[in-house]
């Protein structure tokens, strides 16, 4: 398998796990959306928007662009403006990702931010913000359970695999 495949695929997980929980949250309350407790991004919607904030930002890594300083400091949007920026970045990151070859992958970019310095290939990065969107996914479900929302999608990358498997037979 090419690293080409391989990270257009996680890719295509990382939209179609967004997906589901967007499927999963839309019908719930802004209340409990909202509803705050203990946790790196307090509710639901804040996580949601952490999501989409992190994936701009790696976008314009990976892409060399500066787009990203735009979404910061949005904190106030309603559910479904979360909702489809959310999907929207995740389906540009998606479309980007595939049109990269294995050298562009392996492209060597150096960044620095507020925040860090670091110099890694292309995928490395994009790995990490597929990763991050994972992460973040798992601490949603744990605050839903929380706010008495226990209806979470399965959205492991092993599940979704599985389902691309069978769903193309």
């Amino acid at each position: 398998m090419s690293l080409q495949k391989l990270v257009s695929n996680y890719a295509d997980y990382n939209l179609w796990a967004n997906q589901q929980h967007i499927n999963w949250l839309s019908p719930k309350t802004s209340e409990q959306l909202n509803q705050e407790v203990p946790s790196s991004y307090a509710s639901i919607l804040k996580s949601l928007n952490h999501i989409w904030g992190v994936e701009e930002y790696w976008f314009s890594i990976i892409t060399k662009t500066t787009d990203f300083e735009q979404r910061f400091g949005l904190e106030d949007l309603d559910k479904e403006e979360v909702f489809q920026g959310l999907l929207n970045r995740s389906n540009l990151l998606t479309t980007k990702i595939k049109t990269f070859t294995d050298d562009e992958l392996n492209e060597v970019i150096k960044v620095v931010s507020p925040w860090f310095k670091s110099t890694q290939p292309r995928y490395e990065y994009i790995q990490h913000v597929l990763n991050h969107s994972t992460y973040h996914r798992g601490q949603i479900v744990t605050i839903g359970r929380n706010v008495c929302i226990t209806d979470a999608p399965m959205t492991d990358y092993n599940a979704y695999n599985v389902m691309k498997e069978y769903s193309a037979k």
